[in-house]
């Protein structure tokens, strides 16, 4: 009987071991952004391409194992090229692809919205209209749209009009016809002024409105190929 038991006892084990590896192994492959293949390995498109799962952002791609590999355009450039490297022996020429490549737009806010405001204008509209129309002619990769607000109002209050902002423009894309899942959006409220430090002091007034103007923007990126 106790031959049996202990028999019984490390089956019990062995298979609490083994659920225990395949959950491990499940987190892990959910901690990435990239599709895994069978051979542990990031899955391509025939372009080339990494498909990415619904976890991908810029910021995650650049913690994930394989972010500089499928997404080094949209990455911190010391990200993906470390300072100083050694020197390495001649390697073989790749194999010919096509590589995604970006192109950054940046539009006044005022242009797309009223001051103060996250309701598209018609003017705003005209711009995007162009921009979706631009997109019909590539494989588009991503699309993304990152909102900034000038120094007037609350940090809190200039960071939910940036993400607006954004976001306003994510809905118009996706209404004509652009993939949700392709467009990332993102608000800096007033953490990224273009303006320098003194440039417009005093306080608010049309002038200096007129003067942050510049800060007052959305900045659109688009990735894909030919």
């Amino acid at each position: 009987m106790n031959k049996i038991a202990k028999h019984s006892l490390m089956a019990v084990l062995a298979a609490t071991l083994g659920f225990g590896a395949a959950v491990a192994q499940a987190q892990t492959a959910a901690n990435r952004v990239y599709v895994i293949d069978a051979r542990n390995e990031v899955a391509t498109s025939g372009f080339g391409l990494c498909w990415r799962t619904g976890y991908w952002t810029p910021a995650a791609a650049a913690n994930d194992p394989a972010g500089c590999t499928c997404d080094k355009d949209l990455l911190p450039k010391e990200k993906c090229e470390p300072a100083a490297a050694p020197a390495a022996a001649p390697a073989a020429a790749p194999a010919a692809g096509v590589k995604p490549t970006g192109e950054k737009i940046t539009l006044s806010a005022d242009a797309l919205f009223d001051f103060d405001k996250a309701t598209l204008r018609p003017e705003g509209k005209a711009k995007l209209d162009e921009l979706a129309d631009k997109v019909k002619s590539i494989k588009l990769e991503v699309i993304i749209a990152v909102g900034h607000a000038d120094r007037f109002g609350s940090d809190a209050y200039n960071q939910k009009l940036s993400e607006k902002r954004a976001a306003a423009v994510k809905e118009y894309l996706v209404g004509k016809g652009i993939e949700a899942n392709r467009v990332y959006t993102e608000g800096k409220g007033e953490k990224q002024p273009v303006t320098k430090p003194g440039q417009c002091k005093g306080p608010k007034s049309k002038k200096v409105i007129e003067c942050l103007q510049p800060d007052r923007r959305v900045e659109i990126e688009v990735i894909g190929t030919k």
